[in-house]
């Protein structure tokens, strides 16, 4: 595991707990830490010193959390745990943890015909938004979410995510 910390006291710890990630994609690590950045800087949330794990794992991993704490037994791309724990005085807030699996990742990134980095930033933004209390399980607030990261994601150099979806949808 790593931690970085940048000068408005965001610490992020990642661990790459899956070889595949560094395989596929060397640049794994920076990629995720630059979109969890651009997530926290851009949500129009105060956030100030600030705590989050980002675990890119595998399909196995997942699946046990998923099914632990989500009664869902079966992978998914991204899961985002928020931590209900208050912040203490002068201590900086711990936002929760996001975990990525790969096998999902990378499947959903060839089937829909975009880069593995482009769609780690796509799900890491997603989950640090989740983390944030954002939400898409209402219409109005995926709309809000949905346009927040293809904002998001625009300012890394990303296409809208969401455009490609209603390409296929219509296809």
């Amino acid at each position: 595991m790593s931690r970085t910390t940048d000068a408005s006291g965001i610490a992020i710890d990642l661990s790459i707990a899956c070889a595949a990630w560094k395989r596929a994609l060397p640049s794994a690590a920076s990629i995720a830490r630059a979109a969890a950045l651009a997530a926290l800087g851009q949500s129009g949330k105060k956030i100030g010193a600030a705590e989050l794990s980002l675990v890119l794992a595998d399909d196995a991993t997942v699946r046990d959390l998923n099914a632990r704490w989500r009664a869902k037994d079966m992978p998914t791309n991204v899961l985002a745990f928020a931590s209900d724990e208050p912040p203490g005085k002068g201590k900086p807030v711990l936002l929760g943890d996001v975990v990525l699996a790969y096998q999902t990742v990378a499947r959903e990134a060839k089937e829909q015909e975009k880069p593995l980095a482009d769609h780690l930033r796509h799900l890491v933004i997603h989950g640090v938004l989740h983390l944030l209390g954002y939400d898409h399980v209402k219409a109005v607030p995926a709309k809000r979410m949905e346009a927040l990261e293809t904002r998001i994601l625009a300012s890394l150099g990303v296409a809208d995510p969401y455009d490609l979806r209603e390409e296929l949808s219509r296809g």
